[in-house]
C-alpha cells in the first residue's frame, strides 16, 4: 500500500459535499461491512480503497493512512478504518409495480432507512423530488446499509411524474386508515416532508389519501417509520 497524495485527499474530503459528487460522479462509502459488500458485489465500481491497516486488493488502488489522516477524510464524528471512493451506479428508468415517491425529505437519516426498508419490500424503485436530500450523501448511504445498490433511485419533477399512474396514496392525517383500505400494488406511494407533509401542489395528484391511526398521544410519526408500516399493508 502507498500513502495518499495531498490531491487524493482533497478529492475525497470534496465528496462530502454534493456539488462535487455530481462533479466527479463518485461518493464515499465508509465501514467494514459495506465496503466488503461493495468489494463482493460491487468491484468495478470502486475507484480506491483507504484504510489505517495493510490491504493487498487486485486490480484497486489501495491506500494507507494514519487515523489522525482518516479523521480528516471521516464524514462521521467517529471514523471508521476502512473506506471506498466508489461511482456512483447507473439507475434504471423504470416506474413498474409499487414506487414510493418522496416529497421534500430532508434528513439523510430518514431517507437511508426509507432506503433500505423499501428494498426489504420488494420495492424496485424511489422517486424523489428535485429538493430531497441527496441519496449520496455519507449519512444517506451509512443508514441505507448498502441498499443504495439495489435500488433504483430518481430525482424528478413530481408534478409530471405523478399523473403517469392512474392509483397514486399519500400519507395525510386526513386519509383513510390504512388498515381499512384495499390498495392496489401498481402505484405510487407518497411520502411528505418531516415538518410540512405533502405540498399542496403534490397533494392534486392524490387519488387515495391514507394514514396510520393514531392510540397513543404522541405528536407525530417518523417519516421512515410510517414508510415502513404503509409498505408492509402493501405487502400483506
Amino acid at each position: 500500500m502507498v500513502s495518499l497524495s495531498k490531491n487524493k485527499n482533497k478529492l475525497i474530503r470534496s465528496l462530502s459535499q454534493k456539488k462535487y459528487r455530481d462533479r466527479e460522479g463518485l461518493f464515499v462509502v465508509e465501514g467494514d461491512k459495506i465496503v466488503e459488500e461493495v468489494l463482493r458485489d460491487h468491484r468495478d465500481s470502486i475507484d480506491c480503497i483507504v484504510s489505517t491497516h495493510e490491504l493487498n486488493y487486485t486490480g484497486i488502488d489501495c491506500f494507507l493512512v494514519s487515523d489522525q489522516e482518516m479523521k480528516q477524510l471521516t464524514a462521521f464524528k467517529t471514523p471508521s478504518k476502512i473506506l471506498a471512493v466508489v461511482r456512483k451506479p447507473i439507475f434504471e428508468n423504470q416506474l413498474d409495480g409499487l414506487v414510493v415517491v418522496l416529497d421534500d425529505i430532508q434528513d439523510p437519516g430518514n431517507l437511508g432507512t426509507i432506503i433500505r426498508t423499501s428494498e426489504w419490500f420488494g420495492v424496485k424503485t424511489i422517486v424523489c423530488s428535485k429538493n430531497t436530500v441527496d441519496c449520496f450523501n455519507p449519512k444517506v448511504i451509512q443508514s441505507s446499509m448498502g441498499a443504495i445498490f439495489r435500488i433504483n433511485i430518481r430525482y424528478e419533477n413530481l408534478v409530471e411524474i405523478l399523473p403517469t399512474k392512474k392509483h397514486v396514496y399519500g400519507a395525510l392525517l386526513e386519509g383513510n386508515s390504512i388498515y381499512n383500505t384495499q390498495l392496489n400494488e401498481d402505484s405510487f406511494l407518497i411520502i411528505g416532508n418531516e415538518g410540512n407533509g405533502i405540498s399542496d401542489e403534490i397533494k392534486a395528484f392524490i387519488t387515495t389519501p391514507v394514514k396510520i391511526p393514531q392510540f397513543g398521544s404522541s405528536e407525530s410519526l417518523n417519516a421512515a417509520i410510517a414508510c415502513g408500516i404503509f409498505l408492509s399493508h402493501f405487502r400483506a
